[in-house]
C-alpha cells in the first residue's frame, strides 16, 4: 500500500517535456490556476528556465521538478511511484516530450525512425500505462496528449514526425473509448506553428547530393518562415488550462490558424485537391 507522505488540497498535473516551449508555459498557468505541478525533463540541467518563469510568476512553491527520461521506462515506474507516495494522486497527465525528425523518407536513416517513435510515441504509452491505474481507480483524472497538425495530414518532410503523431492519434482515441465507463477523458491538442523556437531543435537529415533537395530546401524556408510569424505559444498552455477545467471536454482541440486550416482541408476537400495546394506551396 501506497503511503502518502505529504497532503496537498491542490490536485495533482504531472507534465513532461517540461524544461521549454508548450512544456514550461503549460507547467506555469496550471500551478497559477490552483494546480501542484510536477514538471518534468530528461536533463535537469535545462531546470533554470523554468524555476525563473515560475519565480517570476509567483509559484515557485506550487511547482517540483523532477528527471524522467520517457524512453527509459524503468524511470518513468520509479518517477510516478515517487509521485504517487508523496503526493497520493495524479490528476491530470499531459503528455508533451517529444522532437521532430525532419527529411524525405528516402534518406532518414533508421535509427532516427525508431528513436522518434520511442520517444513520440512509446515514450507516451509508456507514462500513460504507468498512470493509468491510479486514475482507473479513483475514476478520476485527465489525460492530454499533445499532437500536431502533422498528425492531422503527413507532409513531405515529415515522415518521421507525422508517423509518430498519427499513432498518438489512434492511440488517443481507442483509450479515450476504453476510459468512458471511468469518467477518464483523453484529450488530443493538434498544434499548429507557435514561435516557440523549436524549429532548430529539429533533427534534419537529407544528403548533399539528394533529389529531393528543392523541396527540402523549399519546405524548411516555408517552417522557418511560419515560426517567425507564428502566434504566441501561451495561447496553447490556456487551452490546455481550459481542458482541465472542462467536465466534459472533447477528443481534439485545435489550436492555431495553420492546423485549423490543415484540419479543414482534410475534413472538406477531396486528397487530389490537397495534393495539388500542398505541392504549389511547399514543392
Amino acid at each position: 500500500m501506497i503511503e502518502v507522505a505529504n497532503q496537498t488540497n491542490r490536485p495533482i498535473a504531472l507534465v513532461t517535456g517540461a524544461s521549454s516551449g508548450f512544456g514550461l508555459l503549460t507547467s506555469i498557468r496550471l500551478a497559477q490556476e490552483g494546480y501542484r505541478v510536477i514538471a518534468t525533463m530528461r536533463d535537469r540541467g535545462k531546470e533554470e528556465s523554468i524555476l525563473a518563469k515560475a519565480e517570476e510568476n509567483g509559484v515557485l512553491a506550487h511547482l517540483e521538478i523532477m528527471k524522467l527520461d520517457i524512453t527509459d521506462h524503468q524511470n518513468v515506474t520509479d518517477v510516478v511511484q515517487a509521485v504517487m507516495e508523496r503526493w497520493g494522486q495524479i490528476d491530470v497527465l499531459v503528455n508533451n516530450a517529444g522532437y521532430a525528425v525532419m527529411g524525405v523518407i528516402e534518406e532518414v536513416p533508421m535509427a532516427d525512425w525508431r528513436a522518434q517513435l520511442e520517444t513520440n510515441f512509446f515514450g507516451m504509452v509508456a507514462v500513460t500505462k504507468a498512470v493509468l491505474p491510479h486514475m482507473r481507480v479513483r475514476k478520476q483524472g485527465k489525460i492530454i496528449n499533445v499532437s500536431s497538425g502533422a498528425g492531422i495530414i503527413g507532409f513531405s518532410n515529415t515522415g518521421p514526425y507525422s508517423a509518430s503523431k498519427f499513432a498518438m492519434e489512434g492511440f488517443s482515441e481507442a483509450l479515450r473509448l476504453e476510459l468512458l465507463p471511468f469518467s477518464i477523458p483523453v484529450v488530443l491538442v493538434q498544434l499548429g506553428t507557435y514561435n516557440t523556437g523549436i524549429s532548430a531543435k529539429h533533427v534534419y537529415r537529407s544528403h548533399p547530393d539528394s533529389p529531393y533537395k528543392k523541396m527540402i530546401k523549399r519546405f524548411n524556408e516555408f517552417n522557418r518562415k511560419s515560426e517567425k510569424n507564428a502566434p504566441d505559444p501561451i495561447h496553447v498552455a490556456n487551452t490546455i488550462v481550459k481542458i482541465c477545467k472542462a467536465r466534459n471536454p472533447k477528443l481534439r482541440y485545435t489550436c492555431g490558424s495553420d492546423a485549423k486550416m490543415i484540419f479543414l482541408m482534410k475534413k472538406l476537400l477531396p486528397w487530389r485537391l490537397i495534393e495539388w495546394v500542398l505541392r504549389k506551396a511547399l514543392h
